[in-house]
């Protein structure tokens, strides 16, 4: 008790934190808007889903450069003109009214927001050693959490008055820059002498198997993440009970506020089972929500798998961060982080694709169907590529 009130007093932590919630807000924000988004632009749902594909994708090519550049000159010097970028690249869309520069400006508004996710989990293993790294990724993930459960329900009641009003909310990323100036020091790290060093020492860690199974987990997390939830369950929610963007938006809320309270946890959790037994729950639990969602026609028993869905992000993706950060030395951490970043771009990217196709196939019901397969795929990876006594 005493160390987890010592972590919460660090002002670090706090910095990593308002970085975290600029890192979730370009997707979190906007999904309520989507509907409105689709009627006012005459989109079909395709087209609605890039505007989260246009904003992951740079991610899949950028962050594994700004990963190279945190190792090699420091975290800070990516995220600052990362954050301004975000800010006001974000902002710009609120003043356009053409569907494909909207789209231009949401690749912009990636460019910015692709290493911030990454570099946060960085700092964090920076930081933080010990117990304290997966108690801290636990609070790194409820801070996620809480903020994707206050997006949707911001976002919401703003497109309920103009669907372009939550990109307003990019501003935020100004104020987290100057807190990223002056309220941390550049980690002290051993830093390799020349790039031809570096890149033999990383390509020896990269290709252990464990590290490989982390990054297909984490494509098939977003996919689900992305797809399945974020994309198709407003749409099934406005199919199925005709719900507002707002009411939309507390539904998502609840939840991020299951994952925020199940995070806050994974500590303990962590040290008394194991992450890969986490890891396993979490995709478990990931099956069953997909499957039941298409077939549930009353909302507050629709309700139950919504918060089962928060519960498995809570368990699975401070597991997969402490995970990973404990698997890199120390001097590459940027690199590993930002890799598993491009990898979790690529879910987030190809999420609303692949699953479009289910849905293409079955309507809602094929989409949900789909991300089933996903979930079964990520047991198949835990049981064949990690083993129980691989607890880290």
């Amino acid at each position: 008790m005493n160390q987890e009130i010592k972590l919460l007093k660090d002002r670090r932590l706090y910095v990593i934190f308002s970085i975290t919630l600029i890192g979730v807000l370009g997707v979190a924000s906007i999904t309520p808007a989507l509907p409105k988004i689709s009627q006012i632009f005459q989109l079909t749902k395709t087209q609605t889903g890039l505007l989260i594909s246009a904003f992951t994708f740079p991610g899949i090519f950028l962050t594994p450069v700004a990963g190279v550049i945190a190792d090699r000159w420091g975290r800070k010097r990516v995220l600052i003109p990362s954050l301004f970028l975000f800010a006001i690249s974000g902002f710009a869309i609120f003043f356009v009214r053409n569907y494909h520069y909207v789209l231009l400006l949401r690749v912009i508004q990636g460019l910015g927001a692709a290493p911030l996710t990454s570099i946060n989990t960085t700092l964090i293993g920076d930081f933080f050693k010990g117990n304290k790294r997966p108690q801290a990724m636990g609070y790194n993930a409820s801070v996620l959490s809480l903020s994707t459960a206050s997006y949707p329900l911001i976002g919401g009641i703003l497109a309920g008055i103009a669907w372009n009003n939550p990109f307003v909310l990019a501003l935020l990323a100004i104020p987290v820059g100057l807190f990223v100036i002056w309220g941390i020091e550049e980690p002290d790290i051993d830093r390799p002498a020349n790039f031809k060093q570096y890149f033999k020492e990383f390509s020896q860690s990269l290709f252990r198997k464990e590290v490989i199974a982390i990054f297909i987990l984490g494509i098939l997390t977003f996919i689900i993440l992305y797809g399945a939830f974020l994309t198709y369950l407003p749409f099934l929610l406005t199919q199925k009970f005709n719900l507002t963007a707002p009411q939309i938006g507390m539904l998502l809320s609840c939840s991020s506020i299951t994952t925020a309270v199940v995070a806050t946890q994974v500590g303990k959790l962590t040290w008394k089972f194991g992450s890969v037994t986490l890891l396993k729950i979490a995709f478990v639990l990931y099956f069953l929500v997909t499957i039941l969602l298409p077939n549930l026609n009353t909302l507050i028993v629709f309700l139950i798998p919504v918060m089962l869905f928060g519960s498995a992000q809570g368990l699975n993706i401070p597991s997969l961060h402490t995970t990973l950060a404990n698997l890199a030395p120390d001097n590459q951490r940027g690199i590993f982080m930002s890799i598993n970043g491009m990898v979790i771009r690529i879910g987030q990217t190809l999420g609303p694709l692949i699953i479009g196709v289910g849905y293409a196939i079955d309507g809602l019901s094929g989409a949900y169907y789909l991300g089933a397969i996903m979930a079964i795929l990520g047991l198949v990876v835990l049981f064949s590529m990690i083993t129980d006594k691989t607890r880290i």
